[in-house]
């Protein structure tokens, strides 16, 4: 059984003996029944909600200098300007490639890594283990940022009476 990984280290993804190891997490190959590989879709309430968020704190800003006498005008640009560069980062750091692989039990293990031809190789290494027993395979998984925008993440969840795992 593969040590479970640590904050920050790197995550060893492995076959061995037709079981998928995703760091101490152990998923028998049969029971995966469907394997993906695609970029998520931008997350446009939570850049909403910062836009809603900038324009309320800009419109209050105004607000404050306009009653001490002070033209806000050009503050509430500046804020607005700022709002939608928060957007935009916010829209397209969501875009980020992830694996998917869903059990038969309907829990899903979703993996992230900087680019999409890692994770492909990795689904078409996971598929080819599904229809070949022998086969076996490890792949060390490098975190590559502590804020995990890229790094190796993997989460576990759905199913039934399943809370979910984060590693």
């Amino acid at each position: 059984m593969p040590l479970p990984p640590r904050k920050g280290k790197p995550l060893q993804l492995q076959v061995l003996r037709h079981i998928l190891w995703v760091g101490s997490a152990a998923v028998p190959l049969p029971n995966v029944s469907w394997v993906e590989v695609f970029r998520l879709r931008p997350d446009w309430g939570k850049a909403g909600l910062y836009l809603l968020l900038v324009v309320v704190s800009a419109s209050l800003f105004s607000d404050q200098l306009g009653s001490l006498g002070e033209g806000g005008g050009p503050t509430l640009v500046v804020l607005a300007g700022f709002g939608l560069v928060v957007v935009c980062a916010v829209l397209l750091s969501s875009r980020k490639p992830v694996l998917i692989f869903e059990l038969n039990s309907g829990s899903r293990v979703v993996l992230t890594l900087p680019t999409m031809d890692e994770l492909r190789a990795i689904a078409g290494q996971i598929v080819y283990a599904i229809d070949h027993p022998e086969y076996e395979f490890t792949a060390v998984l490098e975190q590559h940022n502590t804020t995990n925008n890229f790094g190796s993440v993997v989460n576990l969840n759905g199913g039934r009476g399943n809370t979910g795992m984060k590693l």
